[in-house]
C-alpha cells in the first residue's frame, strides 16, 4: 500500500530535536531497572513478556491493567520481535478481551497494546489480522465508551488501519467508523451526544493519519462536502487544539487532489440534461465557495491576537500552524521540516509526511526515537534510513566495559540477578503466578 511520499519543493526548513524523548524513561521501567539491575532488565525482558501475557487471564482487572501497562512499557521502548512471532495470536485475542469486558482504563490500554503490535509486526498478514479481527469490537466499544477509552481507540484504529488496511474499502470503513464517533447515523435508538473537544481533536487527527494511506479517492461529493463543512465549521470552535486539527486536515484534503478529482469529472460532464453532471457542477461551485471561505477562515487564525488567559505557546502554536496552511493554499508550498533521530535527519516535505510524523510521534512517545531508529516499518514510511544502528537497552546504553563488568560473577547487578531469579523460583511456587510476575519489579 503506498504511503504517499510525494516530493515537492517547499519553504525554508524549520529544525527540531527530539533527542529528548529519547531520554523520557517511564518511572516503572527505572524501578524495575533499580531492582533487577541493568543486565536482569536485559536478559529477563521475554520472562516478564510471557508473565505479563499470563496475568492478562486473570480475574482481577487491576492485575490486568498492570500486564497490559508491562506489555505497552516492552513494546514501546524495544522491538520485541521474537516474542511476538511466538505469542501475537494469545496476545491480540487477550487485549481484544480486554476491550469487550475490561474497565475504561482496560480498554485504553489495551487499545494502545494492539496499536503497538501492530506496528511492531509490520505489514502482512498479521497486521490484517489485527484489523479485521480489531473492527468489531473497535466500532462496539465506541458506542459506549468513556471519552478517555474513546480517544485511544480511535489512535487503536488509526494505527491498525494505516499498517493493515489493504484497500481503499478497507481504509474507508475506517474513516466512517470515526466519523460516527462525532456524527453518528441516527436512527436505530441512536441518539446524538455533543461530544467533548479532545475526541474531536482525536477523530480529526486520527481521520486525518488514515486519510494519508489514500492512493484512490473513492468517497462521493457529497460524502466530501459533508467533511470540508464540518472542517469549516471546527476553525470557528473556542478550542484551539480543535481548530488546529480541522487546519490541518484541510490541508491533507486539498493536498491529496480532491478538488482536482472532481473539478476533472464537472469538466468531462458538459451535458446540462445530464442529472448527476449537474449535480457535480453544483458541487463544485459550492466547495469553491467554500474554500473562499475556508481561506478567510485560515487568515484570522494566522494573526489572532489571542484572548485572555490563552496561553502564549498555544497561541504561537496555532499562528505558525495556520501562517504554513495559508502559504499553501495560496502559494501551494507545503512547510518543510526536519528532526534529528540520533545523529541523523528525518525530513519532512509535504502535509502527509508531516501529519503521519506528529501522530506517530504523539502515539509512541517516549519510544519514539527507538522505533524510528530500528522499526524497518517506518523506515519505509518515511523513506528513511540510520546510517548506523545504535545498541539500545531501554534507551540506556552499555559499553563493552560494562558489558564486561556486569558479566563478571562478583558483580552487583550478576548477584542481583541471581537474586532476584531465586526470589522468581520461591514466588512460582504460589498460585497466581502471573499476578506476582507483573508486580516484581515495583
Amino acid at each position: 500500500m503506498g504511503r504517499r511520499k510525494t516530493q515537492r519543493k517547499n519553504s525554508p526548513t524549520v529544525d527540531s530535536d527530539d533527542d529528548s524523548s529519547a531520554s523520557s524513561s517511564s518511572t516503572m521501567r527505572s524501578d524495575r531497572m533499580s531492582v533487577v539491575g541493568i543486565e536482569d532488565f536485559q536478559f529477563d525482558k521475554d520472562t516478564l513478556l510471557d508473565q505479563a501475557l499470563d496475568a492478562l487471564y486473570e480475574k482481577r482487572g487491576s492485575t490486568r491493567e498492570k500486564a497490559l501497562a508491562s506489555i505497552i512499557e516492552n513494546l514501546s521502548h524495544n522491538l520485541q520481535h521474537q516474542f511476538v512471532e511466538k505469542k501475537f495470536a494469545t496476545l491480540l485475542h487477550q487485549c481484544l478481551n480486554s476491550i469487550k469486558k475490561g474497565s475504561s482504563m482496560e480498554i485504553s490500554l489495551a487499545s494502545r497494546a494492539i496499536g503497538l503490535l501492530a506496528l511492531t509486526v509490520g505489514e502482512g498478514d498479521n497486521a490484517r489480522e489485527i484489523l479485521s479481527e480489531s473492527i468489531p469490537l473497535i466500532s462496539q466499544a465506541l458506542r459506549s465508551g468513556s471519552e478517555s477509552s474513546k480517544i485511544s481507540l480511535l489512535e487503536c484504529l488509526a494505527v491498525i488501519t494505516f499498517v493493515g488496511g489493504n484497500d481503499v474499502e478497507e481504509i474507508e470503513r475506517s474513516l466512517q467508523l470515526m466519523w460516527q464517533v462525532v456524527i453518528p447515523k441516527l436512527g436505530q435508538n441512536v441518539v446524538a451526544v455533543r461530544q467533548s473537544a479532545a475526541i474531536i481533536t482525536a477523530m480529526v487527527s486520527a481521520w486525518s493519519f488514515v486519510l494519508t494511506t489514500m492512493d484512490g479517492l473513492k468517497l462521493n461529493s457529497k460524502d466530501w462536502q459533508e467533511s470540508i463543512s464540518y472542517l469549516s465549521s471546527l476553525l470557528d470552535k473556542d478550542d484551539r487544539a480543535v481548530r488546529i486539527a480541522a487546519g490541518e486536515a484541510l490541508a491533507l484534503i486539498f493536498e491529496i487532489g480532491v478538488l482536482e478529482k472532481f473539478s476533472a469529472e464537472a469538466k468531462g460532464s458538459t451535458d446540462g440534461s445530464n442529472l448527476e453532471g449537474s449535480k457535480l457542477r453544483e458541487w463544485f461551485v459550492h466547495i469553491q465557495g467554500l474554500k473562499g471561505k475556508i481561506l478567510n477562515q485560515v487568515k484570522n487564525l494566522s494573526m489572532e491576537a489571542g484572548g485572555k488567559g490563552s496561553a502564549k505557546k498555544d497561541l504561537n502554536s496555532q499562528r505558525n500552524t495556520f501562517r504554513d496552511i495559508l502559504e499553501f493554499f495560496e502559494d501551494g508550498y507545503c512547510p518543510e521540516t526536519s528532526i534529528k533521530i540520533g545523529g541523523d535527519l528525518l525530513q519532512t516535505l509535504t502535509w502527509t509526511q508531516l501529519i503521519q510524523l506528529n501522530f506517530l510521534k504523539h502515539f509512541l512517545g517516549g519510544g519514539f526515537v527507538m522505533h524510528m531508529r530500528e522499526n524497518e516499518f517506518l523506515h519505509d514510511v518515511f523513506g528513511f534510513t540510520p546510517k548506523k544502528k545504535f545498541l539500545l537497552d531501554s534507551e540506556h546504553r552499555i559499553s563493552t566495559t560494562e558489558k564486561r563488568m556486569f558479566k563478571s560473577p562478583n558483580s552487583i547487578a550478576n548477584k542481583a540477578r541471581t537474586q532476584h531469579l531465586n526470589k522468581q523460583r520461591m514466588l512460582a511456587e504460589g498460585r497466581n503466578i502471573g499476578h506476582y510476575a507483573v508486580n516484581v519489579g515495583e
